[in-house]
């Protein structure tokens, strides 16, 4: 168990740290307090998800795995909850979850695996982005592809880079809602009056996204494909009323890049290149 925590640690601090200054901030700001509960929850559920791990993943489950986190993703077309025509929430009970925080991180990992399924799952992905339609989920889903293709040079994967971006602007154009404190915008809407906490979670962010990059220990074929993804989400937060990942009120990317990790590490060593 001491070398699986000694492995495994930057890849649960890369997810910790952003996710106890969002909640510093929350607690200094009046957020209510079950965004403090639902945070922290989701936080010790990442922890067990990336400590304990999957069992190692063949191609067949990987195959079964990539479909089945495109149909999640897809779920909320189906299912709702819709708010002006946009539907990209999963309803868990009480709550709803960001259904594309919570697969993009697994399936850019597992797409960045496969240059055969990779490519055409990343495009699937992109449409029911638009279909939804979330930007933020687009600009992760370009991430998680511009971070393969640094690490395969497939063309196949340039092109959903490029592809991507037509995706992005359209859904951008008709899939904005009004920010929620506490969940979107939180860096813009703490510089009046907290900006040493603004600064704390854009470098929290920050550092992230170059321990997922850098500092895992996993393959590149992981590590940047993970990071990229979480880049993609965070700029989308940045440029518009999306979600702010892992600092912001939210289980979903809290639990999606746990599980992201977890998928990471389950792949055969053989089968990846290490940097």
């Amino acid at each position: 168990m001491g070398e699986r925590w000694r492995e495994r640690f930057p890849a649960l601090l890369a997810i910790a740290l952003p996710v106890l200054v969002g909640l510093a901030y929350m607690a200094t700001g009046g957020a209510p307090s079950a965004y403090l509960i639902v945070n922290g929850a989701a936080l010790a559920l990442s922890a067990l998800i990336v400590l304990i791990g999957l069992p190692p993943l063949g191609r067949r489950a990987r195959i079964i795995a990539v479909a089945g986190l495109l149909a999640l993703f897809a779920l909320p077309l189906l299912t709702g909850p819709s708010m002006n025509g946009i539907a990209r929430w999963l309803p868990i009970g009480p709550f709803i979850l960001h259904a594309g925080m919570l697969t993009i991180p697994a399936l850019a990992v597992l797409a960045a695996r496969d240059d055969r399924l990779g490519p055409p799952a990343l495009a699937a992905a992109l449409l029911i982005a638009l279909a939804q339609p979330d930007f933020a989920s687009a600009f992760a889903l370009i991430g998680g592809a511009i971070g393969a293709y640094q690490v395969r040079s497939d063309w196949r994967f340039g092109l959903v880079v490029i592809g991507g971006f037509f995706i992005a602007i359209a859904a951008a154009l008709q899939g904005e809602l009004p920010a929620v404190p506490f969940v979107e915008r939180i860096i813009i809407d703490a510089l009046p009056t907290a900006p040493l906490m603004a600064a704390l979670i854009a470098l929290s962010i920050a550092g992230a996204v170059l321990i997922m990059l850098f500092g895992t220990g996993l393959p590149r074929i992981a590590r940047y494909p993970t990071g990229m993804s979480l880049f993609g989400f965070w700029l989308a937060a940045l440029i518009s009323n999306y979600p702010t990942p892992l600092a912001g009120y939210g289980a979903a990317a809290i639990i999606g890049y746990a599980l992201a990790h977890a998928v990471a590490f389950a792949l055969p060593d053989a089968a990846q290149e290490r940097a």
